[in-house]
Formats: C-alpha cells, structure tokens, sequence
C-alpha cells in the first residue's frame, strides 16, 4: 500500500525509541522484532525475560538486540518507583503501592517513557482501551497545550471506488463520548497537527453534521457551528467547513450542490464526528464495508505518544502503529 508505505518509510529516516508492554504476546514480539531489523525504531520489551526468549524460540525471532526489562529484576526499577511516587504521590500513591504498581507490565513501560527511557508506548493487544488510556492519562499527562486527550484513526483510502486515493484522519472515535463545543474544537485542532505532520498534507477539516452550511436547525448542528468557529480563531488559513455532511466533504460535485461557500470544496483530509457514536460507527462502516485501511484508535494530546491497539490486532497493526508511534515522538519533540 503507497501511501501506509510512505508513513513507514519517513519513521524510518530518524527511528524513536519505543517500548512495547506486551512483550509476550506473540504478535507484540514479532512486531517489535520486525520493527527493530527494518530501522523502524529502536525496541524495547517489557516482560518476563525468560518468557519472551521462550516465545522468541518458538517462533524463530531473533530478540539479541533488543533491551527487555523485566519488571521483577530491572535495574531501573527503584527509580521509577520513587518516579511513580513523585507522580502519584497527590492522588495517595505510597511507596508500597508504587512498587505493587510497578509488577504491571503496562504501568512499568509507561514509566519508562514518563522518566525518558523511551520516547513512546504501545499496548492494548492485551490490555483495555481504558487501561491503556487511564495509565496514559495518570502517568505521561496531557500535552501543555492541549486541553484534552482524545483519538484519531488514520484512513487509507487506496481502492479503486474509493473517490480519493488519500490518507485522511477520523476523529474522534474511540475516546470522548460526546465533546461541547470546545473538547470538539480541540479534537479538531488536534486531529490537524496530525495530518500535517503524518500525512504531510495542510489540513482541509470538515466539521460534520447531518446539516450542510445550516440546512438544519438543531442544539447539535450548533455545538458543530460553534466548535468550528473556535478552530477557525485558533488556525486562522485552514480550510474548514462549520457543519457539512459527510457527502459534501469528500465529494466535490455534491460540495458545490449543497455548500456553495465551502473552504475545503468536497476535499477534505480531516473528518471530525460531533460525537462518538458517530466516529466509531463511521469508521468501521469505511473500513468493514468501504474497504478503507483503519489504524488506531491512536492517542492525541499527551505530552508524550502512547498508544493503543485493538485486542484484536495483528502483527501488522502492531507494526503500523510501532511506525506511528515514532513519528509522533518526533512531532512532540519538535513543538516542545
């Protein structure tokens, strides 16, 4: 695929050090191993150390290069304990909680990333959604500008019936139930950075709605109206339409029918949902009936990238988010 290639190799120019906290499980291995030997980025697992070589044994991958930490023997373990006290210490983390917390795979890896051992994580294979984002949230933060985290699903759209052949964003639909009309700005704003920086395209963002430049009236269409206008304050220049349908925003000859003052003219590359029963079934209508590539939920707004996998995933989703994951170090490196 072109264009999930193209991500791929510009990770590959300057590779992130990223750990992954599922380092037993099959899939995560086989990532990570792959990862490592393309250049993708620079790997470290977290587990049992004499599981992962057993696993690694049993399917023929060759780990010697890779750093494991071990939760149990770590050398770095009484650091990030008394890190994850400093961190925690506010919301009752003591220091025997800290080293119970500190067995957990999940909460180890994200404290390497938080004490800059790694630039970024990935998990969810195994864990939650909710865990990942939780240990995320507690443990890394939100990025100083950000005023929320939330989630965005990179699209690849590279079929023949496909009216684009293009990378695009959907957001959000994995995280935020139902944003007002500033957290739905914020997505946006987010979700534009992304696409600049992942996709290398300015960003043309279409506020969705099941209204066209205010052919409905409804609370909803004006959280969308609004949410817009906020964005259209913070990036003054980009191309955004206030509340579009979806038609309108990715087919030019319906724009010009239904929106004849649109910025983004049928084009767009970032789709914000107003909420995320919409986010979430639009995804997978475009990837299960549509044939689109779907990649996420991946994480936007914290200080540095954590993000999840679906426990469904294969080693490929591993591998792309790997990809990901180190591009978004590099981002959050640059805007720091």
């Amino acid at each position: 695929m072109q264009l999930l290639n193209h991500l791929i190799h510009s990770a590959k120019k300057n590779p992130a050090r990223i750990v992954v906290c599922e380092a037993e499980d099959p899939r995560i291995l086989t990532a990570a191993c792959r990862a490592h030997q393309h250049g993708l980025a620079y790997m470290t697992l977290v587990g049992n150390t004499a599981a992962i070589h057993q696993l690694a044994t049993e399917h023929y991958l060759d780990i010697q290069d890779l750093i494991i930490e071990d939760p149990a023997t770590s050398e770095k373990r009484t650091e990030l304990e008394q890190a994850l006290l400093a961190r925690r210490a506010h919301k009752g983390m003591t220091a025997e909680k800290a080293q119970h917390a500190l067995d957990d795979p999940l909460c180890f890896g994200t404290m390497l990333t938080h004490c800059g051992y790694a630039d970024g994580a990935v998990a969810g294979a195994i864990y939650s959604t909710a865990d990942v984002v939780r240990s995320a949230l507690q443990l890394i933060g939100k990025a100083p500008e950000a005023s929320l985290v939330s989630s965005f699903f990179l699209m690849f759209l590279d079929k023949d019936h496909h009216p684009t052949r293009s990378g695009v964003i959907f957001t959000d639909c994995g995280l935020v139930i139902d944003p007002n009309e500033e957290e739905l700005a914020a997505i946006a704003i987010a979700a534009a950075e992304n696409a600049r920086y992942l996709l290398n395209v300015e960003p043309r963002i279409a506020m969705l709605s099941f209204s066209s430049g205010g052919s409905a009236q409804h609370p909803a269409v004006t959280k969308v109206i609004q949410a817009a206008q906020r964005v259209k304050a913070a990036l003054p220049g980009v191309a955004i339409d206030e509340d579009v349908q979806f038609d309108a925003a990715i087919i030019p000859e319906i724009s010009v029918k239904k929106l004849k003052n649109s910025q983004v003219k049928g084009q767009a590359n970032v789709f914000v949902f107003p909420n995320l029963d919409a986010g979430n079934i639009g995804y997978k209508i475009a990837e299960r009936l549509g044939g689109a590539t779907a990649i996420g939920p991946l994480l936007q707004g914290l200080a540095k990238p954590i993000n999840d996998l679906s426990r469904g995933c294969s080693t490929e989703d591993v591998y792309c988010v790997i990809a990901i994951t180190s591009l978004q170090a590099h981002m959050r490196k640059n805007t720091t």
